[in-house]
């Protein structure tokens, strides 16, 4: 066993496991995150996608011994009730769920993606998931919830009269939070 700290969400958890415990496994198992779902073991569906140091990872391709030092973000913390990220309500709006098994990965790997790429075409965001399987939907209503989440993220970012970003809390870039960026 080894002794490891995780930090998810912005909290530090302390825990003993095997070397050889995937991050799926300690977030599930040993944490209680479970938002993040065990789907195939192997790296093809995408439904234990979780951020990691803000990059989209496959928990299950990833030793929770090698995830300590590093911040770790699941679905649980993208947003609450009441307070939906984009993301979220646009795949609730766009009808981009079925059963929902899928639809945490999906949320976090489109959430890294939009980050990168604020004003994708839709065959980028198609692109962008192609590592996320969904047996139910057709990915139809997934690329149109993506696409309506990236045009309110880009509509809530604002030119400022000073040239600088203004973001739709009223934070501008000389502001501690950090500034989001729309497409230029």
């Amino acid at each position: 066993m080894e002794d490891i700290t995780l930090t998810v969400n912005g909290t530090d958890h302390e825990l003993s496991v095997e070397p050889r415990t995937l991050l799926i496994h300690a977030l599930r198992d040993e944490m209680g995150y479970t938002g993040p779902n065990v789907g195939c073991e192997s790296s093809m569906c995408g439904a234990c996608t979780v951020h990691v140091d803000g990059r989209a990872v496959k928990a299950c391709t990833e030793l929770a011994v090698r995830a300590e030092g590093s911040e770790i973000t699941t679905i649980e913390d993208l947003g609450e009730e009441g307070d939906l990220h984009p993301l979220q309500k646009s795949f609730q709006e766009e009808h981009g769920l079925q059963c929902g098994y899928c639809t945490p990965g999906m949320v976090m790997t489109a959430a890294e993606f939009l980050e990168e790429e604020p004003d994708p075409s839709r065959e980028e965001i198609r692109e962008a998931l192609e590592g996320n399987l969904c047996r139910c939907t057709g990915y139809q209503n997934i690329v149109n919830a993506v696409e309506s989440a990236a045009a309110e993220m880009s509509a809530a970012v604002e030119p400022a009269t000073d040239g600088g970003t203004v973001r739709d809390d009223g934070a501008t870039a000389d502001d501690e939070a950090p500034v989001e960026h729309g497409g230029d």
